[in-house]
C-alpha cells in the first residue's frame, strides 16, 4: 500500500487541476449539454492529464539534485529516493505512450500536433529554458494557452482570442508567484536553484503587480466588448469582474502576507476562501449565459 501510495505521490494527480482549462472552450460556447463534445473533451483532458505526469517524471529525474536541496521537494519519490531514477523512466515512456493512445480517441490530428508540443515545450522547459529568465515563466503560460486551444480543438469549438490572452495573463501572473516563493527560500538559505538567475523579489514583485492590473483590464474589456455581449446574449457579463479582482487580490495576499505561494495548484486546493470566488465566479457566469432571462 505505501508503495502505491509512493507513485501516486510521483504522478501528482493533484496537478491534474491545472488541466481544467482544457474546458474552458466548451463552457464558454454553450455547448455543456452536448453528450459529444463532453466525450471528446473528456478524452483530451485525459490524455493532458497522463501527459503532465510524464512531464513531472521528466522535471524530478532531470532536477533529483537541486530539489534534495529543496525543503519542500526533497520528499518527493525520486528526490526522497522512494523510486530510483530508472524506475521513474520506465513509468515515463508508459505515461507518454497512455497519454498518446489516448490522444488518438479525440480524432484530430491537430489535437496530437498540440499535445506533442506540450510535451515538447515541457522537456526543453526541464533540461534549459527554466534556467532563462522571463522565458521560464512565458513557457508556463503557454502550456496553458496549449490546453485552451488543445480543448477548442477536441471540441470542435472556436476558441475566443480573449480566452487565450486571459488565460495566458494570468498563468504568466502565477509563474511569477512560484518563482517569488522560490527565490524566497533561496534568499533564506534553503537551496539555491539555477532557475533564479535573473530574478530579484523587487523585479517579482513589481512583475505580479503589473500582471494582476492587466489581467483585471483584460477581462473587464473581454466582459463589454460588443462582439462577446452579442455572442452570449447578454451585457451583464462585467458583473462577473468582481468575483475576478476578490480572487486576484486573495491570491496577492497569499503570496506576500502569508508567503505561501510556492504551489498554485497546492494554493487552490487548500485555500476555502479562494476556492468559495472561484466557485461563485463559475455560478455567476453560467447564470448570465445559461439562464434565460438573465
Amino acid at each position: 500500500m505505501d508503495r502505491i501510495k509512493t507513485y501516486i505521490r510521483l504522478f501528482r494527480f493533484h496537478q491534474y487541476v491545472k488541466n481544467g482549462f482544457i474546458w474552458l472552450p466548451l463552457f464558454f460556447s454553450h455547448r455543456l449539454s452536448e453528450v459529444s463534445v463532453l466525450k471528446q473533451t473528456f478524452w483530451a483532458f485525459t490524455a493532458f492529464c497522463l501527459a503532465s505526469s510524464c512531464v513531472y517524471i521528466v522535471n524530478d529525474i532531470k532536477d533529483i539534485n537541486e530539489d534534495r536541496q529543496h525543503p519542500v521537494k526533497r520528499f518527493r519519490p525520486v528526490a526522497s529516493g522512494l523510486v530510483k531514477p530508472a524506475e521513474a523512466l520506465v513509468y515515463m515512456g508508459l505515461l507518454l505512450f497512455s497519454s498518446l493512445a489516448v490522444g488518438l480517441l479525440v480524432h484530430d490530428r491537430e489535437f496530437l500536433i498540440i499535445i506533442v508540443l506540450y510535451l515538447t515545450l515541457n522537456v526543453a522547459y526541464s533540461f534549459f529554458l527554466k534556467h532563462l529568465a522571463i522565458i521560464d515563466v512565458v513557457c508556463i503560460a503557454t502550456g496553458f494557452a496549449l490546453r485552451v486551444f488543445a480543448g477548442g480543438v477536441a471540441g470542435d469549438v472556436r476558441v475566443s482570442h480573449w480566452i487565450i490572452v486571459m488565460t495566458f495573463l494570468l498563468a504568466l501572473f502565477l509563474a511569477l508567484g512560484k518563482r517569488r516563493d522560490d527565490l524566497m527560500i533561496s534568499l533564506n538559505g534553503q537551496g539555491i536553484r539555477k532557475s533564479l538567475d535573473g530574478y530579484t523579489p523587487e523585479f517579482v514583485n513589481l512583475g505580479m503587480g503589473i500582471m494582476a492590473s492587466v489581467t483585471i483590464v483584460a477581462y473587464i474589456l473581454y466582459t463589454v466588448s460588443p462582439e462577446v455581449i452579442e455572442e452570449h446574449g447578454t451585457d451583464r457579463l462585467y458583473l462577473t469582474g468582481f468575483w475576478v479582482i476578490i480572487g486576484l487580490f486573495r491570491y496577492i495576499q497569499i503570496t506576500f502576507v502569508f508567503q505561501r505561494s510556492g504551489s498554485p495548484t497546492s494554493v487552490l486546493l487548500k485555500d476555502v476562501f479562494l476556492q468559495s470566488v472561484i466557485i461563485l465566479w463559475i455560478l455567476t457566469f453560467f447564470l448570465l449565459i445559461y439562464v434565460p432571462g438573465n
